[in-house]
């Protein structure tokens, strides 16, 4: 048996209540539901720092800061440290050494009377027996004298003469007469012997 229009009315009219309440309920979840993810996504961007602009010129701040004033090098010190002065010690020994004591003049060496040659003496003097006189002082002294007499010639001043091999007899000769002088033997006299000729000098 077909309703009557008035009952008809009634469903759609409860048809369309049900419906607004499922939309009324819907939307109230959809909106909470966003506001839920809103909220988380407004907490993770407010506690996020946000990232400074980059800037077209220099810091400001960086200039307006006063820089430390840059402390002057000092000079380098030489590597090489100054030597100082040695400490003179006080020595025990005398600053002044002593002079040397001089050795002893050489000693002429004594021929023996065995190995001296023979003597002639000759006088170029005015003196009378002058040959003579050193004669017996040349025996005196060790020497053998084969002779004495006059020369005749000019001669620079009392000389020994000597042949080749005894000069060391000639001047022990001069020195055992008083003579100062020696020479090598003229071609006129003897090669075996030692010739004494006196001057005017001779004063001994």
């Amino acid at each position: 048996m077909p309703r009557p229009k008035d009952d008809r009315g009634q469903v759609l009219s409860s048809l369309v209540a049900v419906l607004a309440v499922v939309a009324i309920v819907a939307g109230l979840l959809v909106l909470f539901g966003t506001r839920g993810d809103d909220s988380t996504a407004d907490e993770a961007a407010g506690t996020s720092t946000p990232s400074p602009k980059p800037t077209g010129g220099p810091s400001t701040v960086g200039a307006s800061v006063p820089r430390p004033t840059p402390t002057p090098t000092p000079p380098a010190q030489p590597t090489t440290a100054p030597t100082s002065d040695p400490t003179t010690e006080p020595s025990s020994e005398p600053t002044t050494a002593p002079p040397a004591t001089q050795p002893p003049a050489t000693q002429p060496t004594t021929i023996p009377v065995a190995q001296r040659p023979a003597v002639e003496v000759y006088n170029n003097t005015a003196r009378k027996g002058l040959a003579d006189s050193v004669a017996g002082r040349a025996r005196q002294a060790g020497w053998t004298v084969a002779g004495a007499d006059n020369w005749h010639g000019k001669i620079a001043g009392s000389t020994v003469y000597y042949p080749p091999g005894m000069l060391a007899a000639a001047n022990q000769l001069a020195r055992d007469i008083g003579v100062g002088r020696t020479k090598g033997a003229l071609d006129n006299m003897k090669k075996d012997r030692l010739t004494v000729i006196l001057t005017s000098d001779y004063t001994g």
